[in-house]
């Protein structure tokens, strides 16, 4: 807890309720801060926090800064189902976005460790904080097994879990065989995997929704259907944030977790946060018979051929890919759904596919694929964004680093002031 102080930093807004911006808000609170959150939307959640692969990932952590990648990107540009698409549409955000993309190809080992070790920290602060808030959020922990379809894929999958190694996490390869034996609801045409005991799944709307209540149980303020129109920061210190309808209102400190929404942010407040809305797919398979329920796989997947992945959260059947490179366009397309719904076809027949709810979201990518957390140019502004298709996966961990500077910066304005020696003159 910080002393009180009246040049203390006490009160602290957290822009956006995803997981980011709710993680951020509970670490916060637990380090003694005041804090309010605001989200435009009616409850937390509601954007790229919905209903997500589901998949709490460490073994997914490779960043996507690779020649490889842009070799496949390049080779599905005429495929309208492929993996990833690319409006060629012309424009400056999306080609220098790319350009830094490749730019941080040198870095890709080095950027992959360190997002292992993000997400194997961050593992363990969610689960205790669950714990310690009573969350259910369909937690399943049964692993995820990444399945390959061709031996160069195999190969190239063991060099990436001797880079995971490197950053403390251990996964096993497994044959046919093996894959048969920890889910036998899996197709046999896999030839081989990589098993993650230590990973798990969850629904990341459920958690972040369970973890607010928490919030507000521990004095956290909920501003709900409150659009932020502008902030700035003042010449006496702290930042005023300026809601629709004119209400302004002061705090000591910001922090942006405002997904896609905080490049615009950044750029007002004079910082650079160069994230891309990538946006993403899935589909809630609704298994409301008891052959499909029977059909589904337990353990967590990732296709490495598809990129497709799943999550079981309770009676629903979750599976998300793609990768969409169009502005911030949130619109459904069904020609991007469709190879979602034929992969679960091909691979599970026996579940119905009588009650599917499709959903898009965007991932607010940054070009080497770290997400920005820290200071930013002027006092009392803070960073929490730009996590990518590893929101959920690295949230806890992120949360507990921007506290962790937030509260350094707090004590650096209440270090105390030494008092002026008295001379003789004034003494008498």
């Amino acid at each position: 807890m910080l002393p009180l102080n009246q040049k203390t930093m006490r009160t602290v807004a957290v822009i956006g309720a995803g997981i980011t911006g709710v993680t951020t808000a509970y670490a916060l609170s637990k380090r003694g801060f005041d804090v309010t959150i605001i989200d435009r939307q009616p409850q937390a959640a509601m954007e790229t926090s919905f209903a997500n692969g589901g998949q709490l990932s460490a073994s997914n952590a490779a960043v996507w800064n690779r020649l490889s990648t842009v070799l496949k990107g390049l080779k599905w540009l005429t495929r309208k189902d492929a993996p990833l698409l690319m409006n060629p549409r012309p424009g400056w955000h999306k080609y220098s976005w790319l350009a830094e993309f490749l730019s941080a190809i040198p870095h890709y080992e080095r950027n992959t460790i360190e997002t292992v070790r993000l997400a194997i920290a961050a593992r363990g602060h969610l689960l205790d904080w669950a714990k310690d808030e009573g969350i259910d959020f369909d937690l399943e922990r049964r692993g995820i097994l990444h399945v390959y379809e061709d031996k160069a894929e195999m190969d190239a999958g063991r060099a990436v879990s001797r880079l995971l190694a490197k950053g403390g996490l251990a996964r096993n390869e497994v044959g046919p065989s093996d894959i048969a034996s920890i889910d036998p609801t899996l197709p046999s045409h896999y030839v081989g995997g990589f098993f993650t005991p230590s990973d798990f799944t969850g629904d990341v709307h459920k958690f972040t929704n369970g973890l607010a209540k928490a919030c507000a149980q521990r004095g956290v303020k909920l501003w709900f259907n409150e659009a932020v129109e502008a902030l700035a920061p003042c010449a006496r210190g702290g930042v005023d944030v300026a809601r629709a309808g004119g209400d302004i209102s002061h705090f000591d400190a910001v922090v942006v977790c405002a997904g896609v929404g905080s490049r615009a942010i950044g750029r007002a407040l004079g910082d650079r946060v160069n994230v891309y809305p990538v946006k993403g797919y899935s589909i809630s398979v609704m298994l409301d018979d008891a052959q499909s329920r029977e059909a589904a796989p337990h353990v967590s997947l990732l296709d490495e051929a598809a990129k497709i992945v799943t999550s079981r959260l309770g009676n629903r059947f979750r599976v998300a890919g793609t990768a969409e490179f169009n502005g911030e366009n949130r619109a459904i397309r069904q020609d991007r759904v469709a190879p979602l719904e034929n992969w679960v076809r091909h691979n599970f027949p026996g579940v119905s596919m009588d009650h599917v709810v499709p959903w898009a979201g965007l991932r607010p990518m940054m070009p080497n694929m770290m997400p920005r957390v820290g200071a930013g140019n002027a006092a009392g502004v803070f960073y929490n964004t730009g996590h990518g298709h590893l929101g959920w996966t690295l949230s806890a961990a992120t949360a507990e680093m921007i506290a962790d500077t937030v509260l350094a910066s707090a004590a650096l304005s209440v270090r105390p002031v030494a008092k002026p020696k008295l001379n003789a003159s004034a003494a008498a």
